[in-house]
């Protein structure tokens, strides 16, 4: 695998989480009580034996850079190659308008110095544990040009994705957007491995001809001409980019078949590390099939919900089939269901806040409700 460089590509990513993104990418959008969106991707290729992998990042990544930091808790913080955060190269505004080749090809350095003949190019709001060893030879064998990963799911998916269809050789004939009329099963889990000459002929070919998206022009003008292979994934797959699939999938967590293949099959995934005290359970404290992080506090009654780092109950308080982030109170006497709040909102005394599964209710960071 280490002939293979890392792509985490957050140009243009498809992004619908409402209060969730308004000061943060999606990369960086908390999961699973302690994770960010973007340890999946970054896990996974660490855990295949990827050694050198760049994140093109776009739009609101300040709290990205911080999370992210040297690359130290993903082993990528190395004097040679591991961890690159390139910025858009951009003048004026009019450019964060322009899709994903265009910052490709203001980075062509980063492929140009590299050595690494193949390049996995990936995204930030696919969650699952994947082993891209089994790609690259499924890659190899089939002589594919490029090797697309896809996954048979059903249609009850809250998320926006494309769909392809293969033929009987795992050739995809057929790739469409969310919005198009194929109803196949297979999706798209935007994970591209091919050749870097191919990529950066790719990018320059595209340009030329006044293209500059990867996958629309790029892959999806091109099906006649190149082999593009699929490779299926067994699994499990969350892919979040709207507020709906971001509930369900977080819900699904509380599944220890799933938490389990998420978090520990193919390897662990992994974040910024913080050093914080075990969660704390008062006398009155019930607490039934959730997950509670390190740091948190509670007094009161706890119900099928996901509790991030140093959130706090009260005595009274009830929260059920909800996710609280990163230091949130919740008062005396309050009552939420069906909920998600950003990091530090206060719920103040006896207030109540109910939401429905596809449409929860939605605090934003910082609020006092």
């Amino acid at each position: 695998m280490k002939q293979i460089m890392g792509v985490i590509n957050l140009v243009n990513e498809p992004d619908d989480l409402e209060e969730l993104t308004y000061n943060r990418t999606i990369a960086s959008v908390p999961f699973g009580g302690r994770y960010r969106l973007i340890d999946f991707a970054l896990s996974n290729m660490v855990n295949s034996g990827l050694e050198d992998v760049a994140v093109f990042v776009h739009k609101k990544y300040r709290s990205l850079m911080d999370h992210l930091g040297s690359g130290q808790e993903w082993d990528l913080d190395r004097k040679r190659g591991g961890l690159f955060v390139l910025p858009p190269s951009i003048d004026e505004m009019r450019e964060l308008m322009k899709g994903d080749l265009y910052n490709f090809y203001s980075h062509r350095d980063y492929f140009y110095r590299s050595n690494k003949p193949y390049v996995l190019i990936s995204r930030s709001h696919i969650v699952c544990n994947i082993d891209y060893c089994e790609v690259l030879e499924s890659h190899v064998s089939s002589g594919a040009d490029i090797t697309m990963v896809y996954k048979e799911i059903s249609d009850e998916e809250n998320s926006k994705f494309r769909r392809i269809e293969t033929d009987e050789n795992g050739r995809v004939t057929v790739m469409e957007e969310h919005t198009g009329r194929s109803r196949s099963n297979k999706v798209s889990m935007e994970m591209y491995l091919m050749s870097t000459s191919l990529l950066l002929d790719m990018i320059d070919t595209c340009l030329a001809q006044g293209y500059d998206y990867f996958v629309r022009d790029g892959i999806m003008k091109n099906l006649g001409k190149l082999k593009v292979h699929g490779h299926p994934f067994k699994g499990h797959l969350g892919i979040i980019n709207t507020i709906q699939s971001y509930y369900a999938n977080s819900m699904k967590l509380l599944d220890p078949r799933i938490s389990k293949n998420l978090f520990f099959e193919n390897g662990l995934i992994y974040t910024k590390v913080k050093d914080e005290p075990p969660a704390k359970y008062l006398d009155n404290a019930n607490v039934t099939n959730s997950m509670i992080a390190n740091g948190c506090i509670i007094e009161g009654h706890v119900e099928n919900s996901i509790l991030f780092r140093g959130v706090k109950v009260r005595k009274g308080a009830y929260v059920k089939n909800s996710i609280v982030l990163q230091n949130c109170v919740i008062d005396i006497g309050a009552h939420i269901e069906k909920a998600i709040l950003d990091k530090d909102v206060f719920i103040q005394n006896g207030n109540v806040l109910q939401g429905d599964a596809r449409a929860p209710f939605i605090a934003a960071k910082k609020k006092v409700i």
